[in-house]
């Protein structure tokens, strides 16, 4: 340097941190053992990014999945969705989806690719619905695929921004699929506000769909177009594209009824076509009965933590927690601005702690920074607490 010359290092860190996406769409269909190619072993993946259904036909691999999921990823496109990724899984037979632990059997190498995959926001895998299932004497439902949907919607939560649309079991209504509905519920209370169940099937002329394939462009769609940050607006009152009608005709105060219940309905419309008429999570939580509230939070998660990740290895001071605590107000500030949180001014509705009260001692000493964010979503009442911890062994995000 020459005399006289002083160079000063900023305190506040600038960073060009992307924002986190939201709309790519992450397909799982399966490769039965007759479709294997030489060499594959149960457990194996394929994986395909696609910008449009022609790049799947045009694809030397695309016998290799299943027609159910390819038949999905065209209903995606036609919904207006641009980006998603088609994995499939190599599986003796369907068979090996009715198991009571499918990662240890079937998923294990599949979730860990996943896990790398942070842009994928959706997931779906349609395949499921039309798997296998018994109703005894009662009227009781038995799924023997649960299992797969529990791990799916634990990998959600596990990966923050990530959502999981369901289809219901092909061919159940009425009493059997309601009393079924109640009882999963139950079953996977404590991961149920990352997932929506959609009824009924659609109709392709002739054809009968699964609508996961349809909503999963139409959930791409909705962000995009009210970008930059369209999780804040409910997948709902819209047009469900390249579909005639739906497999059963729902009247309003059936489709009121069964919205109660998590199930989002399918109606017809005239003038309109088919329409989506439902924007509730699967959890019976106030926090989390909306789809968009589930995804603005996890949204906010995603993108505090990817913020925040060139802090995990620099040494704990005041200074530090300081320079957390502003930038993270700033994209609360902005997140504000673009309509995600509620509040008639910036920071009203929401606050940040970074300080001696959230980093304890022990916490430093083990190599940890804690961040804690309490906001309110624009679609709820509820206030909900965020805690986003950094360390030297990962980051990891928590709503409470």
């Amino acid at each position: 340097m020459r005399p006289g010359i002083i160079l000063q290092h900023a305190r506040e860190r600038s960073s060009d941190t992307s924002l986190v996406r939201s709309d790519v769409t992450g397909f799982i269909g399966i490769v039965t053992r007759d479709r294997w190619p030489g060499g594959a072993e149960a457990g194996d993946f394929f994986e395909l990014a696609l910008s449009n259904y022609s790049d799947l036909m045009a694809h030397p691999a695309r016998h290799f999945y299943d027609p159910v999921t390819r038949r999905a990823v065209r209903s995606f496109f036609e919904n207006g969705g641009q980006t998603c990724v088609l994995f499939g899984l190599c599986l003796e037979s369907e068979q090996d989806l009715l198991t009571n632990d499918p990662f240890d059997v079937s998923f294990f190498a599949l979730m860990d690719r996943l896990r790398g995959q942070e842009d994928i926001g959706i997931l779906v895998m349609p395949v499921l619905a039309y798997l296998p299932y018994t109703i005894d004497e009662r009227g009781r439902v038995n799924l023997p695929y649960e299992p797969v949907i529990k791990l799916l919607l634990t990998h959600c939560e596990e990966m923050n921004n990530r959502f999981l649309i369901l289809d219901t079991p092909r061919d159940l209504h009425d009493l059997p699929l309601t009393r079924w509905v109640r009882g999963f519920r139950e079953r996977v209370a404590t991961v149920a506000c990352f997932g929506a169940l959609y009824y009924p099937w659609l109709m392709v002329g002739d054809e009968t769909i699964p609508p996961s394939g349809c909503m999963a462009g139409l959930y791409a769609r909705v962000d995009r177009e009210h970008g930059p940050f369209g999780v804040h607006w409910p997948p709902a009152n819209e047009e469900i594209r390249g579909v005639t009608h739906p497999s059963v005709e729902l009247r309003h105060s059936e489709a009121g009824d069964l919205n109660e219940l998590g199930i989002n309905p399918i109606l017809s419309q005239p003038a309109r076509g088919v329409v989506v008429w439902g924007a509730r999570t699967l959890s019976q939580d106030r926090r989390w009965l909306h789809i968009n509230s589930r995804r603005v939070v996890s949204f906010i998660s995603e993108q505090l933590r990817r913020d925040s990740e060139w802090a995990v290895f620099e040494n704990q001071r005041q200074e530090l927690w300081q320079i957390i605590g502003r930038m993270v107000t700033s994209r609360l500030d902005q997140l504000w601005s673009a309509g995600l949180l509620a509040g008639d001014r910036a920071g009203s509705e929401y606050m940040v702690q970074c300080d001696r009260e959230t980093n304890p001692p022990e916490l430093v000493d083990a190599g940890y920074l804690n961040v804690r964010v309490m906001l309110r979503p624009i679609s709820t009442a509820e206030s909900i607490v965020v805690e986003l911890r950094l360390g030297s062994g990962g980051s990891s995000v928590g709503s409470v």
